[in-house]
């Protein structure tokens, strides 16, 4: 590993300053004593350098040197984000006995650390109980199997562990390297001291996810970690066990414990006492419960006086509190908050094109009936198994256009048939309403009917799927909707008008939400960018793709013949499609068709099937192809001349999230 020269000077720097401590030079001395009397001959002869590193070996100093400068080996590159910070993510796989207090000291040169930061070095050394996996076998070698990996979250750093297999006693052994920076920039690049950090209530995320054989992820657990224990602890070091809880309507059940081992780095020149760190955290709970209990108290009165208005209210979707994954009651404002993606999103249609991708699953209900169970995931946890809820899609998508300078809303209310929705609303400087639904990525623009006109004024066809909506907020306000009617094709958005919408008090939204809030609403983690080759990808799925084409119409008897030129040109026209997704303008339509006309010779008929995916699964995308009974034609096409062509075209998005674009298309000659 080569240096820089100031990195090179500093490690020289700090090797001397080591051996001072150790005071290696006197014991080499003794031993050089030693050896002269015990094993020069009488003639005198010359002591080698061998002969001394031999004698030091004997006796044990070069071990210890060894030991107390012992280099981290196996640095993994930590995750992209859009907030670059000087943080590291590695795996530690030296035996404990060599884990000493210098590492830190030495892992200052294989990571990018600032050795005049402080850092929170966040050990995982295995779990235990997951009994859920109790009676699941060993897997083989190079067998694929489900596993579990575990996500963390800390003042803008985002980290992610290497998967383990699923197992009663997860073999989780990874290392993070967290820095504990200060909110003021003008202290940020000044090391933290004990009481200062005392101060910063953030806690660690965790988040643990399990991937299924299928490339499908659940979401296990959810845990706000408390690290500000280790500041008390003696020499710095502290080691917990932390009880995941499960999620959802398990959100009283444990899921499994993980042993956490918590050190500082550099070490503190004091430590603080036990007494200090548990009064704070008393203080910080009581803070915020008096915070949460008065806005309750608020709420209630709001309530109070929204149902005088008029008693049909109560019949109306005004969302102000919503259960997280852990069953946690927060207000719905502190779920939006403006996030701003970096260099990873360049327009809002962009952001609402990305939010559109990430997968749609409902929260997962125990047993039967139609009933939805409600489930606000934080940030962090939709982010890291790429799908989630409506609602989970309407606040990030509220959130981004926040964070691109538009006023943003999320609204609650209903779709056809009374189905309970959210989507996002913009208010132009003009007055312009546009709605933006979060599932699609569309934009439809607002135009009210007024019930009052004659019958013979043409109104406005609404184009959007809405049909009644109860409440709107951001990270600031939130509003009723006290209109005679809730339908949205009335809906004036009007929201200075307070008879047509009740607010809350910016005050009191502002006391539960950041950055008022204390440290019981969790931080916006930042967007990372894409870990997914688009190009290889794409290569990927399409081998796969022919492979499975082939296959079915050898099942029915018939050859395949692929046309490589063919499959080329239909690029434009995925590229086309996802243009027209993300900025709603059709462009290059006419070169594809031109190019497929001098394609296809005289007599012979083309046949073309785009379709769209979120996921990456070749044979999944297949099976529902041949659903479609174009696709199947064309993939089950029989005639003179066949020839097939398949083009797949994946495109990123930040958090690996994709749109896959698949065509399948065919030419023959036309015997009839």
């Amino acid at each position: 590993m080569s240096l820089p020269p100031e990195k090179a000077s500093e490690l020289k720097q700090i090797i001397h300053q080591q051996l001072l401590k150790m005071d290696v030079h006197g014991r080499i001395r003794e031993v050089l004593a030693e050896t002269i009397r015990e094993e020069l001959a009488p003639e005198h002869q010359q002591l080698s350098t061998e002969d001394l590193i031999k004698a030091l070996r004997q006796r044990g100093i070069i071990d210890d040197v060894m030991k107390e400068l012992k280099f981290v080996t196996d640095v993994n590159e930590k995750e992209r984000t859009s907030a670059p910070k000087p943080s590291t993510h590695f795996v530690d796989r030296e035996p404990p006995v060599l884990k000493k207090i210098s590492s830190f000291l030495l892992l200052r040169f294989t990571a990018n650390i600032d050795p005049t930061r402080r850092y929170l070095y966040l050990q995982v050394l295995g779990g235990k109980a997951f009994l859920e996996h109790l009676q699941e076998p060993e897997p083989l070698p190079g067998q694929i199997c489900s596993t579990f990996t575990l996500c963390l979250h800390f003042r803008n750093q985002r980290f992610r562990s290497k998967p383990v297999p699923c197992a009663c006693e997860p073999d989780f052994q990874d290392g993070f390297l967290l820095e504990i920076h200060k909110d003021s920039l003008g202290d940020g690049s000044k090391m933290v001291d004990a009481t200062t950090m005392l101060s910063i209530c953030d806690p660690v995320h965790i988040v643990l996810i399990k991937t299924d054989t299928f490339g499908e992820t659940t979401l296990v657990a959810s845990y706000f970690l408390e690290w500000r224990s280790v500041l008390a602890a003696e020499n710095g070091i502290t080691n917990v066990a932390v009880e995941l809880l499960g999620v959802g309507t398990e959100s009283k059940v444990s899921v499994g414990v993980l042993n956490i081992r918590l050190e500082m780095y550099p070490q503190l020149n004091k430590t603080l006492s036990s007494e200090i760190t548990s009064t704070q955290f008393t203080l910080e709970r009581q803070k915020t419960a008096e915070k949460e209990r008065l806005f309750l108290v608020y709420a209630k009165q709001w309530w109070r006086e929204y149902l005088q208005i008029r008693p049909t209210h109560n019949t109306r979707l005004v969302k102000i509190f919503a259960q997280d994954e852990n069953g946690v009651n927060r207000p719905v404002c502190s779920y939006v908050r403006p996030l701003r993606a970096g260099r990873l999103l360049d327009t809002p249609r962009q952001a609402a094109r990305f939010v559109s991708v990430l997968g749609h699953e409902r929260a997962p209900v125990i047993g039967g009936g139609s009933g939805k169970q409600e489930q606000w995931c934080t940030l962090l946890a939709f982010l890291c198994r790429n799908k989630g809820d409506c609602e989970d899609h309407a606040n990030l998508l509220c959130s981004l256009l926040l964070g691109f300078g538009l006023e943003a809303f999320v609204c609650v209310g209903t779709k056809a048939k009374g189905v309970p929705h959210t989507w996002v609303m913009t208010c132009g400087s003009d007055g312009t309403i546009t709605f933006w639904e979060s599932l699609t990525g569309h934009r439809y623009i607002h135009r009210p009917i007024n019930p009052d006109d004659p019958p013979l004024v043409e109104q406005p066809k609404p184009l959007y799927p809405y049909r009644t909506i109860g409440c709107i907020f951001n990270h600031q306000k939130f509003f009723g909707n006290c209109q005679p009617s809730d339908a949205v094709e009335v809906c004036v958005f009007d929201l200075h008008n307070e008879s047509k919408w009740k607010p809350m008090s910016g005050e009191a939204i502002k006391s539960v939400c950041p950055p008022g809030a204390t440290s019981s609403v969790p931080p916006f983690p930042p967007l990372c960018a894409s870990t997914v080759d688009a190009a290889v990808t794409s290569n990927e799925i399409e081998v796969q793709l022919r492979v499975l084409v082939s296959e079915h119409r050898k099942d029915l008897g018939l050859s395949t013949v692929w046309d490589d030129q063919l499959s080329y040109l239909l690029s434009p026209a995925l590229a086309a499609y996802e243009l027209e997704r993300t900025t709603g303008v059709s462009a290059g339509n006419e070169e594809f068709q031109d190019a497929v006309r001098r394609a296809v010779p005289d007599g012979h008929t083309f046949k073309g099937f785009p379709i769209h995916f979120v996921h990456r699964n070749a044979r999944r995308a297949f099976a529902t192809c041949l659903r479609s009974p174009f696709c199947e034609e064309i993939i089950c096409c029989r005639g003179d001349q066949v020839r097939l062509a398949v083009r797949v075209r994946v495109f990123t998005y930040p958090e690996s999230a994709c749109a896959v674009w698949i065509m399948f298309a065919c030419k023959y000659r036309s015997v009839l």
